[in-house]
């Protein structure tokens, strides 16, 4: 009897990132903007969140047309074609669509037809969850090369006058493209869930209920003292265990790059983790906001882009979010 090869490509004992891509939106919305509606100002949202500006996409820009722009520029920088791609990843919480997927069409859009394509919906943790998935497809010789991409459009989901999220959210995508390596480039992921928060981050109601007219729009809504309580106490268990895992200390880090969900819940961190001063911390939410599965890719590629970080150095990337899902991994800086 004959066996079909069921793999494409070789096993791999290790897979690196080769690039990234970045896309944010076309807006940059100060907190004077949105302060009028949550009756606010802009020094109680810099104190509470670090933000001082944030960027959103405009009406004409959609959440696939700033995954697309990442997705080139990933795919540019990596030095492949599309048609080398063996999978895509999308990370996202904001397709409009529950079906079909957003990966499907942009495949489509950025020329990697036939490869698979498929979602995740783990919300700030989807882009650490898509990388965890390309390092398992390209060891296993499913794919050579696998685009992750974590996309976000959340000013669709915005409901301007609540105090809980609203004035944290933007708009943006970050890409990155996995494949093989003769080094180690992404760590064992140490990730997980807790769903007895699931309720601290999500929609003010279900799409049935707008359906059947009981409630308006559904948008995002958070019980911020409990998520900052869990992202505080809870994450920097799973960052120390990330860095045993990949068999590294805290000194040996080029850079920590966290979900960028509030400049305390970063400062925390780095105050538990003990880092050195040495050490590149990721403060993109202060003039990008809060993108969701979008904030660790655009975080690392503006610290290699402003030159903080050089490639070849090791970073160690979290992201956390609703669910409440969480997922981190030391990875070598493309």
């Amino acid at each position: 009897m004959t066996h079909a090869k069921l793999n494409q490509y070789e096993t791999v004992r290790f897979s690196k990132i080769y690039s990234l891509g970045a896309s944010r939106g076309e807006l940059v919305v100060t907190n004077d903007d949105i302060a009028g509606p949550i009756d606010s100002s802009d020094e109680w949202i810099r104190q509470r969140t670090g933000i001082i500006t944030r960027r959103r996409a405009s009406a004409n820009q959609s959440l696939m047309d700033m995954a697309v722009e990442a997705s080139k520029e990933a795919i540019l920088n990596a030095g492949i074609s599309p048609q080398e791609i063996g999978a895509v990843i999308f990370s996202t919480i904001s397709h409009p669509y529950q079906t079909p997927s957003a990966a499907t069409l942009l495949t489509e859009l950025i020329g990697a037809n036939p490869a698979p394509a498929f979602d995740i919906s783990a919300a700030c943790a989807g882009y650490c969850y898509g990388i965890a998935q390309a390092d398992a497809l390209v060891r296993a010789g499913v794919a050579k090369y696998v685009l992750v991409v974590g996309g976000e459009k959340l000013s669709d989901f915005i409901d301007p006058t609540d105090r809980s999220i609203s004035f944290l959210l933007a708009d943006g995508a970050g890409a990155a493209i996995v494949g093989p390596s003769d080094e180690p480039g992404i760590s064992p992921t140490v990730w997980g869930s807790d769903g007895s928060h699931w309720s601290s981050v999500s929609m003010t109601a279900s799409l049935l209920d707008f359906r059947d007219g009981v409630v308006s729009w559904p948008t995002i809504r958070q019980d911020g003292m409990t998520v900052f309580k869990w992202a505080v106490w809870e994450m920097v268990k799973v960052a120390k265990q990330a860095l045993e895992v990949a068999g590294i200390k805290a000194e040996d880090l080029s850079a920590l790059v966290t979900h960028q969900a509030n400049i305390r819940i970063i400062d925390e961190l780095v105050k538990q983790l003990q880092l050195p001063e040495s050490v590149a911390v990721a403060r993109d939410i202060v003039n990008t906001g809060n993108t969701s599965a979008a904030s660790v890719p655009l975080a690392m590629h503006q610290l290699l882009k402003d030159g903080t970080v050089k490639s070849g150095g090791l970073a160690l990337q979290i992201g956390f979010g609703a669910g409440l899902a969480f997922a981190a991994q030391v990875v070598v800086l493309p």
